[in-house]
């Protein structure tokens, strides 16, 4: 399945797209979003897919959202994998799917149940955070309760109702409250509170980043960090890692984040592929 054919004009709003620019995709739920990126320098974004998106995650170029269906694609345009209604999605040695307690692994020609595991929010390399707690793909529970999302990417995390945490010698507290999402890359690591706080880990402590709004998500590229709010605005900053200083920054609207108001609801999940 090609990308949304019947996208109106009113539903692309250009502010002039940049050289170098690169995708992010919001999940919302009025549909995908591409939101062309240089930096935190934000340009044209439109709704390349409609319909109720409920996760999206991008690697090495590709890019699975889970609505109606599982999809998978490049952002120009998406296949149906005849999954059904998935919840969570993400790529371990392929595709992988969840939804109505099922999880399962696309090996190119057909699915692979792997476990049953229910209500699934998010899947990151081979874990699942699950209402009962972090999971492993073959079901089997690594602990926690209530986990609303986890990230493998250099380091284990995980957002749970009642804390962050980080798996060492077995799970340790890193910040106390409710969680509702976590990005990290081996040498950075953010986390988004129930109140929609966005955190930065330093080397001793996790300090407010000062993003404004409800936060939802936050995901990381090698320039920038960005994040979308519950009401759909898409915030971007690129002072952290393109060495302008901390002075730079804290001239900058809120203290150097950027940010677009994208005119979508639901705002739930953003990826960078």
């Amino acid at each position: 399945m090609s990308a949304e054919k019947d996208i109106t004009l009113d539903e692309k709003r250009v502010y002039g797209a940049k050289a170098g620019s690169t995708p992010a995709f919001v999940a919302t739920g009025a549909g995908l979003a591409r939101v062309e990126v240089s930096a935190d320098l934000v340009g044209e974004f439109s709704l390349v897919h409609r319909g109720d998106v409920r996760d999206v995650v991008g690697s090495e170029g590709r890019l699975a959202v889970a609505g109606d269906d599982a999809l998978v694609g490049t952002g120009d345009g998406f296949e149906p994998t005849e999954f059904g209604p998935a919840t969570a999605v993400g790529f371990h040695d392929g595709l992988v799917a969840a939804g109505a307690g099922r999880v399962a692994r696309h090996d190119g020609d057909a699915w692979v149940d792997l476990a049953a595991v229910e209500d699934v929010r998010t899947i990151a390399g081979g874990m699942l955070a699950a209402a009962g707690g972090v999971v492993r793909l073959d079901g089997t529970h690594v602990g926690l309760d209530d986990a609303r999302d986890v990230t493998t990417d250099g380091e284990i995390l995980a957002a749970t109702a009642d804390g962050l945490y980080y798996l060492a010698n077995g799970w340790m507290d890193a910040l106390d409250g409710g969680f509702r999402a976590v990005a990290a890359d081996g040498d950075r690591a953010y986390a988004v509170s129930d109140e929609g706080t966005l955190y930065r880990r330093t080397d001793d402590e996790w300090v407010d980043t000062g993003a404004p709004g409800d936060v939802a998500d936050v995901a990381l590229s090698d320039d920038a960090v960005y994040a979308v709010t519950t009401g759909g605005t898409f915030l971007a900053n690129a002072g952290e890692v393109s060495g302008r200083g901390p002075d730079a920054r804290e001239a900058e609207p809120h203290g150097g984040w950027r940010d677009r108001m994208l005119g979508l609801p639901e705002a739930r999940r953003v990826a960078v592929p």
